[in-house]
């Protein structure tokens, strides 16, 4: 944890070959709990590397949470076996396990590249979170994601009182993008401007402009790295623009 959202371009796509990954983006302690019990079953059902955003004012907040056993909420643990260290003897009584990370062949690594990608297309829809408030007929879409969408949602909540037609999306699967979901919010709102609010410089944003690529809608930006975003900020940011 950082205290800035400042890790979202290295855990949605850093590091090498195509990042085919799942990254959740938690707002609230109970969210980090229950995502990360989330995210065992995500990663061991789909495959995937999965990651659970928090962030350093998290760390520095203190709130209530429910701690439960996931069978409590119904909630059926996906079962695990283990890669290595399996029982019996190589070359006896069980087959050496082959855990490749290496292909010497450039048609080969493109064949395991292209299933790899279909496999991950083909899941996406199940996988994508997202939240959304008011954006019917809004003039303006607040966009911001972990634990800047609660200084967002209540930004919301008093713009709305104001008489100001404000709405809020947020991603909570930031890989894989909810792209189609924002495409529909946008859609049903009448905005005239899209406002990336982020506790970081232009992370978020630039994962935006390449998710919603061609949407003509103007995107403002309110970049706060390494400080923290409260509602107030917001509504200033909001006021001033349209």
């Amino acid at each position: 944890m950082v205290y800035s959202q400042q890790e979202v371009a290295l855990t949605t796509f850093g590091g090498n070959g195509e990042g085919w990954r799942i990254v959740y983006s938690t707002a609230t302690h109970q969210e980090i709990y229950d995502y990360v019990i989330k995210a065992f079953n995500t990663a061991w059902k789909y495959r995937f590397p999965t990651f659970v955003l928090g962030d350093g004012y998290q760390a520095k907040m203190r709130e209530p949470l429910e701690l439960y056993n996931p069978k409590e909420k119904g909630i059926t643990m996906v079962e695990t076996y283990p890669l290595i260290g399996l029982p019996g003897e190589i070359g006896n009584n069980r087959q050496p396990q082959h855990l490749c990370n290496i292909y010497s062949l450039e048609e080969e690594l493109y064949d395991v590249v292209m299933k790899v990608s279909a496999e991950y297309e083909a899941v996406s829809s199940e996988i994508e979170e997202f939240d959304e408030k008011n954006c019917d007929g809004a003039d303006i879409i607040i966009i911001s994601h972990g634990v800047v969408s609660r200084a967002a949602d209540d930004a919301v909540k008093a713009l709305q009182a104001q008489g100001i037609k404000a709405g809020y999306f947020r991603p909570i699967t930031l890989r894989p993008f909810p792209t189609k979901q924002l495409r529909d919010a946008i859609a049903r709102s009448s905005a005239q401007k899209l406002l990336v609010v982020e506790s970081a410089y232009g992370q978020l944003y630039r994962l935006l402009r390449q998710e919603i690529y061609g949407e003509t809608v103007p995107m403002e930006t309110l970049f706060m790295p390494g400080v923290g975003i409260i509602d107030y900020d917001i509504i200033n940011k909001v006021k001033s623009i349209l």
